[in-house]
């Protein structure tokens, strides 16, 4: 009698288990996505006037355009998952009269994942010092969005006769409490799930994340979102990405900021739930000179939300600068 009830038992707990297993697998099957080759982004994203350069071990996607006697060339650092597209309103302005470099970091875009896995800022510094000798670039506005801005200003101490103004745009650099973070980045940060994460991109799961980043949510169109899902499938960028937010240190360094003498500009936008904006009047604080414009209704990357209204302090600063 006790062996027919149990079995009366399991049986339903067991189809009930089958069943969840089977509505599991389904549900990652729908959103399951392969990695995709270089080779076959490259037409969308890399067009004329994007070209490929050996830098530090790694097939750079670039991007050099403007005035090609410009003794200051203005180069520029995208965020965490983004790539040199982020800066397509700014280039599209700034390269009518100056000359503008920018480049995927080490990780993203179409430059993929760093070959010996290293992903530390140290990494990073040297990656853009390979850009400035292979531009040969001897003096520069050097410019920053989030962990680009945090590298940038790593650059100007390590380059400080080569970057002559510095431009930070919602930068990293020190410790902080987000009061929004992306969900892309937060599943990318936990170990435990990593082979479901490598293999797994829902584009909505994008979506919400390019949203949660930006002032005005309605701002990003579907091209946009079309940008940031079909970059991060990118052969290996996926595994990068897991692998860069294991290894960073939140603030690392952030004592070294006050010794920045180059002049500075620190944008940021008043919607930022990434990185609060008491990190931009932290680094006005730190670096002596510097000028901090807040954009009230722009959020962690104001530059491309809004790059026409974000040109305007940069304008002014260049031309202040001499630059």
């Amino acid at each position: 009698m006790k062996t027919c009830f149990t079995c009366k038992v399991l049986r339903p707990l067991s189809m009930l288990l089958a069943f969840i297993v089977c509505v599991i697998a389904i549900s990652i099957a729908l959103v399951w996505e392969s990695d995709r080759s270089v080779e076959s982004l490259t037409a969308r994203w890399a067009p004329p006037p994007s070209r490929f350069i050996l830098l530090d071990g790694l097939s750079a996607h670039v991007r050099d355009e403007g005035a090609r006697d410009d003794p200051r060339p203005i180069v520029l650092l995208h965020g965490t998952s983004a790539s040199l597209h982020t800066w397509d309103g700014w280039t599209a302005e700034l390269a009518k009269s100056r000359r503008v470099i920018r480049v995927d970091l080490p990780g993203f875009g179409l430059t993929g994942p760093a070959p010996e896995n290293d992903y530390r800022i140290q990494r990073y510094v040297r990656f853009v010092t390979a850009l400035y000798d292979h531009f040969q670039i001897t003096q520069s506005v050097l410019a920053g969005n989030s962990l680009g801005g945090g590298i940038a200003w790593q650059c100007a101490l390590a380059l400080p006769q080569r970057v002559s103004q510095l431009i930070l745009v919602d930068a990293a650099g020190y410790p902080m409490t987000s009061q929004s973070i992306p969900i892309a980045f937060r599943l990318a940060r936990i170990p435990a799930i990593a082979p479901v994460v490598i293999n797994v991109l829902p584009r909505g799961l994008v979506e919400a994340s390019v949203k949660s980043v930006y002032g005005d949510p309605n701002k990003v169109t579907p091209e946009l979102v079309d940008r940031y899902f079909e970059l991060a499938l990118r052969t290996g960028n996926r595994a990068a990405l897991m692998e860069r937010f294991r290894q960073t240190v939140w603030g690392e360094g952030r004592e070294r900021i006050q010794r920045i003498s180059q002049p500075t500009l620190i944008l940021w936008g008043g919607k930022d739930r990434l990185i609060p904006s008491e990190n931009g009047a932290r680094f006005k604080r730190d670096i002596a000179g510097s000028e901090l414009v807040e954009f009230d209704a722009l959020g962690h990357v104001p530059h491309e939300e809004d790059p026409r209204a974000t040109l305007v302090p940069v304008r002014r600063f260049l031309g202040a600068t001499g630059a």
